[in-house]
């Protein structure tokens, strides 16, 4: 524009029959024109992007907040709206984290309730009801303190404190069975192990040992060699006892029960003496029994569960549970459905790096899992190109949640190193809150792509109607001066960031699928309305530059506009201009093609100040800018003409998103498709190949198409028989042999 206005100036001189203008009258032109090009550039250049980016993201973070959601880096919130897999935690995350006995079978008498639990106090041998009571007193990290309201309260491991309580509710006291035992080992609680040990001397200084062993059900039942029976005598443990013993833990793993087992055994000054310092003696022990816990699912869970499904998002299970137990309330808070896989740690850590990748993509639970599984999982998802959110509690999971894409840690029972590695910290340790962080994510996402999509509409309008009106005027000037660009700036910047930036999240943000790392950001979508609307403001406003005198009667009889009516109609240009963004704003609510631009609006209060002070600043600066705006009043006619004129940016917008794809050519606008997973239009590629897509790319297919021993069939194999891929294809076959003329009845079967 620079180079263009000032060849066109000394051009012009050269060919006037007047004389060459002083140097004054040269160097004052030439700032003029230095000016209107340094103003283009302002216009040009999106120097708001980065602050309506930081704007959306700390606009979302304090919303966050009251969501529960405290976010300690400012980018995961985006990051977190893209997620495609969230693998998380069961206890506390998915569960209340209030845990309580509510069945057990000890010294082979069972008991489903509190008022059994004191039934079998009574009834069983009072020796081996000491021996119960004091593992559970003396094997435990927990205590009892007062809460923030006051009230006594266990302190520590949720398991503890659900064992403790059950002694507690048998009119045991804890505290004065640990005061009187004198524990001389203690092997805290091992996530890798799944056990807690601790020796007592007992009794006191008699230089006999008893070792108490809780944990893991399985894996405390294989270190034991004998068991107590009904009558309270010590039996060994065979093949027999021991699936009645896991039929015991199958029961109750099956009502979503985490199953504890509680053991002991006693021994010889000699063979305290053997014992190592980092490995507990876990090994001849004597079985007590098996101990039901139960921790219901949190309210909204299940619900959460299914709006991340249809979100495109896959829920992940990963737990230290009995796999059974896992699978229960998997299945309860509909992570496990049909076709998915459950396995545990221990099964998914010894499969080679291609297996677990394989079985990755269907895998929905992971059970008596270590952090080093979590980490494992985090990465072999990342390799398939997932962004993966995880939860995490603990010291160990550290790294997972440092490698995922988004961690979160858990702000009530979480350790100060599991928050230090997150990006977001859970401070109701609740899974809702996730989804509400998966919406807000999304929200930000598009808050940054509808300004982007009506910065660059505004770009590319105000540049090109200033150069061209520039270039096309007898004096070289723009249709807008400035002043008045620079005030277009700021409505396209800090305004529109504010009003744009700031749209809170609907339930709809969760009927879409995850946008892939390598859509475009400006998507088809975007660049219809875009392009579309800057052709409209651009042809509208040169229309109005050319034929605006005549149609607003600004002309004289000659056809002349005298200075007033020419400063008139410049005024009207720049009204409809600024009418036109005002507008225009309203269509970029929506980056899709979604009809009502209108909707939710009211929940934007935000949005509708910003345009409430633009009109009104438009309305000073119109009446009241005079030589400084280069505007002159405008008649209430005149003002209601311009509105009216800035509004067909509502229609050309409606007509912009009903425009088909088909009918734009691909080589002016590249259609890329956002979705993780292409969908397929049978219009194009036949029904035929809709059911060759479906039997070969589905999840539900790949689960489906397994043999009898697990396999996955390689690409292009023959469909086994009864396999999943054969009941779709003679399904196919059964639409093509009927007759294509059948009745209403026949093709609304077919």
């Amino acid at each position: 524009m620079l180079v263009t206005l000032v060849v066109k100036y000394f051009v012009q001189q050269a060919l006037s029959n007047e004389p060459m203008p002083s140097g004054s009258e040269i160097f004052s032109e030439m700032v003029r024109i230095i000016i209107q090009a340094i103003t283009i550039v302002v216009v040009a250049v999106p120097e708001g992007l980065p602050m309506a980016v930081t704007l959306a993201l700390a606009y979302a973070t304090t919303q966050m907040l009251k969501d529960n959601n405290l976010v300690r880096v400012l980018s995961a919130c985006e990051t977190m709206g893209n997620a495609t897999t969230v693998c998380s935690d069961k206890t506390g995350t998915l569960t209340q984290n209030r845990m309580t006995v509510v069945e057990g079978t000890l010294s082979l008498l069972t008991f489903t309730n509190m008022d059994g639990a004191k039934n079998w106090k009574n009834e069983v041998k009072h020796e081996i009801a000491r021996i119960v009571i004091e593992g559970i007193a003396i094997n435990s990290s927990a205590f009892e303190d007062k809460d923030e309201n006051g009230n006594m309260a266990f302190v520590g491991s949720k398991t503890e404190s659900a064992l403790l309580g059950f002694i507690k509710l048998l009119g045991e006291s804890y505290s004065v069975i640990r005061s009187e035992a004198n524990v001389v080992k203690a092997y805290p609680f091992s996530s890798a192990k799944k056990t807690m040990t601790t020796v007592i001397e007992t009794p006191r200084g008699s230089e006999k040992y008893r070792v108490y062993v809780k944990g893991a059900s399985e894996i405390v039942l294989r270190s034991c060699t004998h068991y107590i029976d009904s009558n309270g005598d010590s039996k060994k443990l065979k093949e027999d006892d021991r699936s009645k013993f896991d039929q015991i833990i199958s029961k109750y793993a099956d009502g979503a029960l985490r199953t504890i087992a509680l053991s002991y055994r006693d021994v010889s000054a000699d063979d305290f003496k053997s014992f190592k310092d980092d490995e507990p003696p876990n090994y001849g022990l004597i079985c007590l029994g098996i101990v039901g816990i139960q921790d219901p699912l949190r309210t909204g869970v299940k619900e959460s569960v299914r709006e991340f499904t249809k979100a495109g998002v896959t829920v992940r299970m990963i737990t230290g549970d009995n796999i059974q137990t896992a699978r229960a309330i998997a299945i309860n808070a509909g992570i496990l459905t049909r076709g998915g896989l459950a396995m545990t740690g221990p099964e998914f850590r010894i499969l080679s790096k291609e297996e677990q990748i394989k079985a990755l993509k269907s895998l929905q639970v992971l059970a008596r899992s270590s952090p080093t599984d979590k980490t494992i999982v985090v990465r072999r998802l990342q390799e398939l190109g997932e962004v993966v959110a995880v939860t995490g509690d603990g010291t160990n999971d550290g790294p997972a949640l440092k490698m995922a894409d988004v961690g979160f840690s858990m702000g009530i029972t979480g350790t100060e190193v599991a928050k230090e590695a997150s990006a977001i910290v859970l401070m109701d340790d609740n899974f809702s809150s996730i989804l509400k962080a998966l919406m807000w994510g999304r929200a930000v996402n598009d808050s940054v792509r509808k300004f982007l999509q009506f910065q660059l509409t505004v770009n590319i309008t105000a540049v090109t109607l200033s150069f061209v009106s520039a270039v096309a005027s007898k004096d070289g000037q723009s249709i807008l001066s400035a002043v008045q660009l620079l005030w277009v700036n700021l409505i396209m910047d800090t305004l529109a960031a504010l009003a744009l930036a700031t749209e809170p999240p609907s339930k709809e943000l969760l009927l879409r699928q995850p946008t892939s790392r390598t859509a475009p950001l400006i998507n088809f979508s975007m660049w219809k309305m875009i392009l579309g609307q800057a052709i409209f403001q651009i042809g509208i406003n040169l229309a109005l530059l050319k034929y605006g005198g005549a149609l607003f009667h600004l002309q004289e009889a000659d056809g002349s506009t005298t200075p007033q009516n020419s400063t008139v109609l410049r005024t009207m240009i720049f009204n409809t201009f600024v009418f036109l963004q005002v507008f225009n704003e309203l269509n970029c609510r929506r980056i899709d093609d979604t009809l009502n631009v209108f909707k939710n609006l009211h929940h934007n209060k935000i949005f509708i100040l910003v345009q409430v002070i633009v009109i009104g600043c438009q309305y000073l600066i119109v009446q009241f800018g005079g030589q400084a705006f280069k505007t002159t009043p405008l008649t209430s006619q005149q003002w209601l003409t311009t509105l009216l004129i800035g509004s067909l940016s509502l229609p050309v917008g409606l007509c912009l998103r009903l425009l088909p794809a088909y009918l734009i050519p691909e080589a002016v606008i590249s259609h890329k498709s956002e979705e993780r997973q292409p969908l397929v239009d049978p219009t194009k590629i036949g029904w035929k190949g809709a059911i060759d897509h479906m039997a070969h790319q589905t999840s539900l297919f790949d689960a489906i198409r397994k043999d009898k021993h697990g396999h996955q069939p390689k690409h292009g194999h023959q469909p086994k028989k009864d396999s999943g891929e054969e009941a779709i294809r003679n399904l196919w076959k059964l639409h093509t042999s009927a007759p294509a003329d059948e009745n209403a009845n026949g093709e609304a079967s077919r």
